[in-house]
């Protein structure tokens, strides 16, 4: 159905109490990129949250082939979703709950155009802490992230990245943040999404001969980084310019960057990570 007819229900506790996964992937050129990688995360977020489907992961690439194919998108953004459902009258027991799936096609997202860098601010605001919530579960937890961007704008930046209790970078809404340094690439190693584009970028930097190391990043560090990126479905490798009222280089996306970068869209016309739509099967 057209995605502005789509619903909800009001009960749904992936509404009521954000109970939820999903995962997104997205398609460039009529190719799915690195999808398989996005289906088996997407299963063992559910798996860890105790959900479940009434597809397996060869169904639901299926469905999902089938499902751009019918949006006609060359270039799109591609959201299965599971949340817990709605439980019995009077229930709070989640064992009561049907578990719902749902699966959306949008044009392309863009969290920053190709060709500019972003002015990312470093939020007071903290992360939640991964005992509390598994980071490594795609979730709607946003409101660390969300008051992290109203830290930004206040500030004149486009983005935010919040902090551990220790004031280290975490992540940022919807992307991991990495820095270069004296050709070191480096990126946080724990309390963050584990990204498919971080994976692809550490993968790519290896491949270049950079030393990568994965650890903790001061706030003191992505100021001082000789470059730095983020990286998300939603745009791929993304040059972060300015931190703060601090300029990265010259202000302009970095040379390293810019390798990782065209790499990473160079990998979008290999069979190995790519899975082809047909625009012409029926739904």
């Amino acid at each position: 159905m057209p995605i502005n007819e789509a619903k909800i229900s009001l009960l749904d506790w992936g509404f009521l109490h954000s109970d939820a996964t999903y995962d997104v992937a997205h398609v460039w050129d009529g190719h799915f990129f690195r999808l398989d990688e996005h289906v088996q995360r997407y299963f063992a977020g559910m798996e860890k949250l105790r959900m479940s489907i009434p597809y397996n992961e060869t169904q639901l690439t299926v469905l999902l082939l089938k499902l751009v194919g019918q949006s006609g998108l060359r270039n799109a953004y591609v959201e299965m979703i599971t949340t817990r459902g709605v439980p019995e009258s009077g229930s709070r027991d989640p064992r009561t709950c049907k578990n719902q799936f749902f699966a959306f096609v949008v044009p392309f997202v863009w969290i920053s155009q190709p060709d500019q860098g972003l002015h990312l601010a470093i939020s007071q605001q903290q992360r939640i802490p991964s005992a509390s919530v598994d980071p490594t579960i795609k979730n709607y937890h946003w409101l660390d992230l969300v008051m992290g961007q109203f830290e930004a704008y206040d500030q004149g930046a486009q983005t935010a990245a919040v902090v551990d209790d220790k004031g280290n970078i975490k992540e940022g809404p919807g992307f991991n943040i990495f820095i270069i340094k004296d050709r070191q690439l480096r990126t946080t190693a724990k309390g963050v999404l584990e990204g498919i584009t971080r994976k692809t970028a550490i993968q790519l930097a290896q491949q270049l001969g950079l030393q990568v190391k994965l650890g903790e990043i001061s706030a003191q560090d992505l100021r001082q980084a000789d470059e730095a990126f983020a990286t998300s479905t939603a745009g791929g490798i993304m040059a972060i310019t300015q931190v703060d009222h601090q300029v990265l280089g010259r202000g302009q996306i970095g040379p390293l960057t810019q390798q990782l970068k065209d790499a990473y869209w160079a990998m979008h016309s290999q069979p190995k990570f790519t899975l082809e739509v047909d625009y012409e099967l029926p739904l």
